[in-house]
């Protein structure tokens, strides 16, 4: 591996390195997620708001969760001025197409629908000022779970397919952003099933709504399509000069004798569950695709190592490994998934569902109904503003809430020479 030494000096000097054209983020923006009752889980967005926060892509990001259940691409063309555009999206992403293809083969009509509506949204959110959009596909059903009167779930997986090309289709049309979610899914499920047995749910219940196993999936996907690029840090140790330096985020506090002390304000994203147990977590599925190669790379790199190998202990775990991998980088993230950020991670995501949660509220019961509140009761319009403007605030609030649990976590990096 070539020498990050260089890199890290020149970051330390300039802070975080300037914006990558790829990177559709900017500092402190806001990025709106749109979807079906998939998206009103509040799994994906969640991770992704996660993302945001801890793993910090670019600054002062902030997200809301805008899905409504039961709905189709053409619910969102007919809301978007009433539920999406009060939170002043910079950015925003949608999910459709499970609704839209009626659980039926696919037909004429419904992809007439679905090019129509998407259109139609897209270009509201142009209209809106939504400076970057991205148009997701479905996702998939489960190869064995699903269940549905009209059509089997090759069927119907061949009906979000043929969706996905359609939403394609439009974002390049429409010069925006697309990212393909069904592709991805259907291949992670495939993976798991074939090691896990093909009873094993990919996508939950009767076979639409994923589990954690595949909405970490989904937002990887999102993520991806954002332009995130995953390096979240480096810490670089020197045995032999007994030193260390981290990139920004990683403020190394004391290296002596092969202990590293880090002061982290960037963390790594964390998982949930045993990455070897067939169950609905999302460390489960982490071996079928590259999240923590492509969006999670926290490394630890050591040079003057004398002998072949050494323990490296993250918190309670030690494993080993040879001065060649250590020499080359190794990803702390995927090595440890039981880490000092654990703890800290769960925090904020609990405080991000509680956020996410008053957003169902916020926007399917008040934003939504504003204009029609006024119609049959005009002389309470000021008022009924006040009080959107109060939910709005509140909503700030929980926002707020959990970017302050982002808070410095402190752990120590021991490294002993192994004969």
């Amino acid at each position: 591996m070539k020498s990050i030494l260089p890199f890290l000096g020149t970051t330390l000097i300039l802070g975080f390195a300037p914006l990558r054209a790829d990177l559709l983020l900017q500092p402190n923006d806001m990025v709106t997620i749109c979807g079906d009752s998939i998206t009103e889980q509040k799994r994906y967005s969640a991770f992704m708001e996660d993302y945001f926060l801890m793993c910090q892509p670019v600054g002062g990001l902030r997200s809301a969760q805008c899905g409504w259940v039961g709905e189709t691409a053409g619910g969102l063309a007919l809301r978007v001025g009433s539920d999406i555009l009060p939170f002043k999206p910079n950015v925003a992403t949608t999910c459709y197409g499970m609704n839209d293809g009626g659980y039926t083969a696919m037909t004429q009509h419904a992809g007439d629908v679905y090019r129509a509506s998407t259109t139609a949204f897209v270009e509201k959110l142009k209209a809106g000022g939504v400076r970057a959009i991205i148009v997701g596909t479905p996702g998939c059903v489960d190869s064995t779970a699903f269940w549905r009167p009209g059509a089997t779930s090759e069927v119907y997986n061949q009906t979000l397919a043929a969706l996905a090309n359609i939403a394609k289709e439009v974002a390049t049309k429409e010069g925006v952003g697309f990212v393909d979610i069904h592709t991805p899914m259907m291949e992670v499920m495939a993976k798991a099933k074939a090691a896990y047995g093909d009873k094993y749910q990919f996508v939950s219940g009767i076979g639409v709504h994923p589990n954690d196993n595949g909405q970490i999936v989904m937002a990887y996907a999102f993520l991806k399509a954002l332009g995130c690029d995953g390096a979240i840090g480096t810490i670089a140790v020197d045995l032999a000069a007994g030193t260390a330096v981290g990139t920004p985020g990683q403020k190394i506090v004391s290296c002596q004798n092969g202990t590293v002390e880090v002061e982290s304000t960037r963390y790594p994203f964390c998982f949930q569950g045993a990455p070897d147990k067939p169950n609905q977590d999302d460390a489960c599925v982490l071996k079928f695709f590259p999240f923590n190669d492509d969006l999670n790379r926290y490394l630890l790199v050591v040079k003057g190592l004398k002998g072949s190998k050494a323990k490296v202990t993250w918190g309670a775990v030690t494993k080993e490994f040879s001065a060649a991998d250590l020499a080359a980088g190794i990803n702390l993230a995927a090595e440890f998934m039981v880490n000092p950020f654990c703890g800290q991670f769960n925090k904020v995501n609990t405080a991000v569902q509680a956020q996410q949660g008053q957003e169902s509220i916020l926007v399917r019961s008040l934003l939504h109904n504003v204009a029609a509140f006024k119609i049959i009761a005009p002389n309470s319009s000021s008022k009924l503003d006040e009080v959107a403007a109060d939910g709005m605030a509140q909503e700030k609030k929980l926002f707020d809430a959990a970017a302050a649990l982002v808070v410095p976590v402190d752990h120590t990096i021991k490294i002993e020479p192994q004969p």
